[in-house]
């Protein structure tokens, strides 16, 4: 029996692919305020700016590549059953190797039913236009969690984190909830190595093992410690 590997990814492992962090210092998102495009209320007042925006979004990660951090992920499902949950909305864990990964935000790859979100379709091509509908005749959007909606996949995430012997943190300062509280799934005896740059609070614990590099870096050091 392989000792289950829990890995929770951020932006930051993206982020060496070439695909922007979230936001800028700013708090806009490549120039948008976050509302205008990752809300319900955005959605309503201005469909084609939120399509558009996605649209040119999902052209990036189609032309992104996985990166080390990602093949080195992929590499330690020959040691560890590893479960991947990312906020991230690419494909870049699947296409890097990874077996078993849940998108806690969705995925920028697909679209969905604006009025049923159970209707969900995979995207051939990198846009969503107006007029693109669901078999219930409604506009698709992108197959993504926005700002105010719920987190559907949060509760089998907390399933499968606290099952973990092992807690891998990658690319995440874990500020933005629900997911922010899957780190306090695992249970007290489980060790949890955090691989970012920054120093969030939670490293203070006698848990954490804190690799203060970036999530290629960090994941070269911490394959040395797992494997």
């Amino acid at each position: 029996m392989k000792k289950k590997l829990v890995v929770l990814t951020g932006a930051g492992i993206s982020a060496e692919s070439g695909i922007p962090t979230f936001r800028g210092a700013d708090g806009l998102w490549e120039g948008h305020d976050v509302i205008e495009v990752a809300s319900p209320q955005g959605w309503a007042q201005n469909q084609s700016l939120v399509l558009d925006f996605y649209n040119q979004r999902r052209k990036a990660v189609l032309e992104a590549e996985p990166n080390a951090a990602h093949k080195i992920l992929a590499e330690l499902e020959d040691y560890y059953d590893v479960q991947v949950i990312t906020q991230n909305i690419d494909d870049l864990h699947e296409r890097g190797g990874s077996s078993n990964v849940l998108h806690l935000h969705g995925e920028i790859k697909k679209a969905r039913s604006s009025v049923d979100e159970t209707l969900i379709y995979e995207l051939e091509g990198w846009e969503i236009k107006e007029g693109d509908l669901c078999e219930k005749g409604s506009q698709l959007r992108p197959h993504i969690v926005w700002f105010g909606e719920m987190v559907p996949m949060i509760e089998p995430a907390a399933r499968i984190t606290a099952s973990a012997d092992v807690l891998l943190v990658v690319g995440t300062s874990l500020q933005v909830y629900p997911a922010a509280g899957l780190i306090h799934e695992v249970g007290k005896d489980v060790p949890i190595y955090v691989v970012d740059p920054s120093t969030p609070e939670y490293y203070g614990s006698n848990q954490v093992t804190a690799i203060a590099k970036s999530a290629v870096e960090g994941m070269k050091q911490l394959k040395e410690i797992l494997v």
